[in-house]
Order: structure tokens, then C-alpha cells, then sequence
């Protein structure tokens, strides 16, 4: 990567294949998949440096499976940390719900749930953007116009200095935020799903790390909704709910942080430094158009939604996992543009969900009438000691629309749109994490070599597409003797996931979500033909 401030010829037609409005995380994300897939990308950032404060505390383990991907693998614990146990309390101290995410792995070979200082995890993703040639990152520049052309879009910016200049590119995405430019130009509105708090948020570096019982806990008081969460190593977040007829103008001073933190935390500056307070407006919304002709919107720009679920950040990354491969397969000409009509489709169904368990989770935590709040808490210590309460862990959800396959009567068939399970797996050269041992894109895992299953058409379009064959041997196989294309299985797990959805074999997207999945024989070719089928509007000639 460099940071340049040259024109618009970086290349020697002067067009880059992206240009990314906005370098936040979405945006570091999507620029590094692009780039590490080889694509030309510009980054066009309005702040000259990077912010230093941090905003989200925590993303899930599907996120971390897409930091994985974007280059940070090897960072991850430098930033962040398992999140742990997370219990919501009523006022009296009595707990409603407790969730002990997964510490280890999940089913993304991540921890459920990774608490995190943001400005570690936007250091490690830039550090790694720098070091793709083909990434090229302004800062500093603000858009100021965008013009559609007939082969992509035409970006005007200026600079600190009042220089303005033309940037071109074949796709233009709007990582913006919530105030996005990109968003404005297409004329797509934010619909207001209707949820409004603000709460002053606290962040705390400690001057010793201690252990705090929960590590993460939401007190459910109609006096004083409030959190105290893990917001990566060393650090803490406390969030306190203003009360009808508090001023965001008096409740966002120092003094009034400390004083909350005093009052119901016993928590002084003698327990550590105040490096951030500041009031924010929970919301949920989402942009009625994600794309107008090669113009997308990810992240923020697209989305926004109340905390309570971790799945802000989380959603973002989900958006730039999607896009990036589909906006490849065009770049690359094996697929036309149409292709890029499953983006919204798939991801506005997602973030839906998203919002919908956040929201819910919202006003379960922002109820501030006394006699409301303690039917709430009847209902959900109820449910508790009856052992009812069995909340998820993580807001995963299949795909339900777009790219999967599906029957004669148009529903997904057993596995298809689920997200591929990441064991651990073992070879010759060593064991590690599926995605790494393996690689990324099109996979075609199976107890078998489906290519004995496929006519010449069939492995000619999967190979048209770089699709990985990899055959699945059970644990106890000595990797030493397993030939070159096959993994061990180690902990049986993606063995496992073929015998519950009743399959030899899966066809993952290059996201890492089952696009079908066959029991072999002729149900093989025809899992190949139906995703061709399914890109057949999109296909280049193969």
C-alpha cells in the first residue's frame, strides 16, 4: 500500500478496479480482500491520520474468521481477547440471563465473542494493507462529487490545501459511515426502524489488569440502565442511559462520567485513565437502496443498529466478505455485474436479523418504568429457573436468500446457506485452522473425490471458477501418510456437519457459506449445474 497524494494514474489507464469511500474498519477489510485477491484499489479517507479513540468493543467469531482473511490473523490477541461470561442483572442484583460465550473455538474456529480495542485492530489492518502493492490509500481527501461514467464512476476530491482532483474506477463503494457521502449521491435514505437512546459511554485504561465477575454485565435498572463491558486487554467501557430530561450538553463532561462511575461502579481515577467519554444516539435504520448500478454501500453506510447484540461491527465485515469476492468474480469477467444483485439481497435479510435481536435486546435494557421492568423481570427469572432462557450465543443465521440451492418449490435444500463449520485440520506440512490449511474461495470439501461425479462441462466450470477439491479423512489418520488435496479431520467436526445434513460433500462460496451440498452420485453434477444455474444470469461465457 502506499499513501499517496498523486493523480489518478496510479495505473496505466488511469481507472483503478475499487475505490473504497472511507478507511474505517469495513473499509480496511474490504480494501485488503480485494487486494489480496489482486484487485487495483484506491482508499479515499477524509481524516488525514487514524482515529485514536476507541468506538466498538467487540466482534463475533465470524468476524474473526474475516479478519483472518483480510490479513490479521497472526494480531488478533495483540487487540483482542475472548469476551467471556456476559450477564444481564435486574436492579436488586438478581440475575435475568447469563451467556458464557465460547472461549476456545466456535464454529468459525474463533472464540464466540472477542472483546477489542479498535484502534489495535485498525493498526494491525493497515500495517497488512501496506504491505499490498496494488492498495493505494488517500488521506486526508475529501469527496466532494460522483459521476456515474459509462464503465464505472468518476470520484472527485479535495484535499487539505483546496486541490481538487478526479479519480476513477470500474466500482465505487461508500464505507462511510452514517453520514455517507456515497449513500447521499445514490439518493437512498435511511427508514428509521424507530429506536432512539443516547448513553454516555466511558472508556477506561487501568492502571492494573483485575478480573471482573461477570467479565461483562448489563444491569437491567429502571433507575439507571447501565453497562460495564470488556472493551479489549487492558482496557474497560462503562455506558450509562440518559433519563428523560437529562442534556446530552451535561452529561458529556468528564465530571459527570466520573461521577456516574463513582456512584454505581465505586470506579475513581484512581483506578485507572478516562480516555474517552462521550454521549451517543443508539439507533437502528438501514439504507432503502444498497446499490445503484456500480455504486455499492457496506457498513454504517448501510446499516445501523443498537449495540446490545455486538453485531454493528460484526455486520460490516459481513458486507465486505460478501462483496469482495462477487465484486472479483466481475472484475475477473467471469461474471457480469448482475452478479452483484445478490449482495443486498443476501446481506439486507442478515443485517434484518441483526437488527431485529438487537433492537429486541434494547428494549429489554432501556426500560425505564419501574412497573414495566419488574413484569420484565418476573417473566425473565421465570423462564431462568425453569431453564427456558436459552439465548444465543451469536445471532447466526443461514442464508435465506440469494445465491444457494434450492428445490423445485424454491426452499433451500438441507445445508444449503449454512456457514461452513472451520475445524481444526491436519496434513504433512503441519495442522492449523481449515481456512489457512486449505485456502480460500470456491471449496468443494468431501469424503470423496466428487470430480469422479462430474462430466468434463461440470469440472470445467468449477475449474473456470478456481474452485479447491479437498477430500476429508476421518480423525485418527496419520497426516503424515494423507496425499497432497485431502485434510484430517481432527476433531471430527466437518465430518460431523456432512452426516447432519445428511451429505458425502459441500459446496462453500468463497465467503465461507454452504452453497449446496450432495450425497454423490448424479446429486453431484447436479449441485454444479445449479450453481451455474444460479449465476447463469450473471455468466460470462465460460
Amino acid at each position: 500500500m502506499s499513501e499517496a497524494t498523486a493523480g489518478p494514474h496510479w495505473w496505466p489507464d488511469g481507472t483503478a478496479d475499487v475505490l473504497v469511500v472511507g478507511y474505517g474498519p469495513v473499509g480496511q477489510v474490504l480494501a485488503n480482500l480485494l487486494a489480496r485477491r489482486g484487485r487495483r484499489v484506491v482508499v479515499v479517507e477524509r481524516h488525514p491520520r487514524p482515529y485514536t479513540m476507541p468506538r466498538a468493543v467487540a466482534f463475533d467469531g465470524e468476524a474473526a474468521r474475516i479478519l483472518a482473511a483480510a490479513g490479521v490473523a497472526d494480531h488478533l490477541a495483540s487487540f483482542g481477547e475472548p469476551s467471556g461470561d456476559y450477564t444481564w442483572r435486574n436492579g436488586a442484583g438478581l440475575d435475568l440471563v447469563s451467556i458464557d460465550a465460547a472461549e476456545v473455538h466456535g464454529r468459525n474456529g474463533w472464540p464466540e465473542s472477542t472483546s477489542m480495542y479498535q484502534p489495535g485492530l485498525e493498526e494491525a489492518l493497515i500495517a497488512y494493507g501496506k504491505r499490498l502493492p496494488n492498495l493505494t490509500v488517500l488521506r486526508g481527501h475529501v469527496a466532494t462529487a460522483l459521476t456515474r461514467t459509462a464503465d464505472g464512476a468518476e470520484l472527485e476530491v479535495e484535499d487539505g490545501e483546496g486541490v481538487r482532483r478526479r479519480l476513477r474506477a470500474r466500482w465505487v463503494v461508500g464505507c462511510d459511515g452514517a453520514n455517507s457521502f456515497v449513500r447521499r449521491s445514490i439518493g437512498s435514505d435511511f427508514d428509521d426502524l424507530g429506536f432512539h437512546h443516547e448513553w454516555l459511554i466511558c472508556d477506561l485504561v487501568l492502571h492494573d489488569r483485575r478480573e471482573f465477575v461477570p467479565n461483562n454485565l448489563q444491569i437491567c435498572d429502571p433507575v439507571r440502565p447501565r453497562t460495564q463491558v470488556s472493551a479489549g486487554p487492558g482496557h474497560r467501557r462503562w455506558e450509562f442511559m440518559l433519563l428523560p430530561g437529562e442534556r446530552k450538553a451535561d452529561m458529556d463532561t468528564r465530571e459527570t462520567a466520573w461521577r456516574l462511575l463513582d456512584e454505581w461502579y465505586g470506579v475513581t481515577p484512581a483506578d485507572g485513565i478516562m480516555e474517552r467519554h462521550a454521549v451517543y444516539t443508539f439507533q437502528a435504520a438501514t439504507a432503502r437502496h444498497w446499490r445503484d448500478g456500480r455504486l455499492l454501500l457496506a457498513g454504517d453506510a448501510a446499516h445501523l443498529m443498537p449495540p446490545f447484540a455486538g453485531q454493528g461491527m460484526s455486520s460490516g465485515f459481513r458486507d465486505a466478505a460478501n462483496l469482495a469476492w462477487k465484486l472479483d468474480l466481475v472484475l475477473a469477467g467471469r461474471c457480469d455485474e448482475a452478479l452483484l444483485d445478490s449482495y443486498a439481497e443476501e446481506r439486507r435479510a442478515h443485517v434484518q436479523h441483526a437488527i431485529g435481536m438487537s433492537v429486541n435486546l434494547g428494549k429489554v435494557i432501556c426500560q425505564t418504568d419501574a412497573k414495566a421492568a419488574a413484569d420484565r423481570d418476573a417473566v425473565m427469572i421465570a423462564a431462568r429457573e425453569r431453564k427456558l432462557a436459552r439465548p444465543q450465543q451469536s445471532p447466526f443465521q443461514p442464508l435465506t436468500k440469494g445465491l444457494v440451492w434450492r428445490d423445485e418449490k424454491g426452499r433451500r435444500r438441507p445445508g444449503a446457506g449454512d456457514q461452513a463449520p472451520q475445524p481444526r485440520v491436519a496434513a504433512p506440512t503441519g495442522s492449523g485452522l481449515f481456512d489457512e490449511a486449505v485456502g480460500r474461495g470456491f471449496v468443494f470439501v468431501s469424503l470423496d473425490d466428487p470430480r469422479q461425479d462430474l462430466d468434463a462441462g461440470q469440472s470445467a466450470f468449477l475449474d473456470s471458477l478456481g474452485t479447491r477439491f479437498v477430500r476429508l479423512l476421518p480423525a485418527g489418520t496419520d497426516p503424515a501418510s494423507v496425499p497432497p488435496g485431502s485434510v484430517v479431520d481432527t476433531e471430527g467436526t466437518l465430518g460431523g456437519y456432512l452426516e447432519d445434513v445428511g451429505a458425502r460433500g459441500v459446496l462453500v462460496r468463497p465467503d465461507t457459506y454452504v452453497f449446496g451440498a450432495t450425497s454423490g452420485g448424479p446429486a453431484t453434477g447436479a449441485l454444479v449445474d445449479a450453481l451455474r444455474d444460479c449465476l447463469r444470469p450473471a455468466l460470462a461465457a465460460v
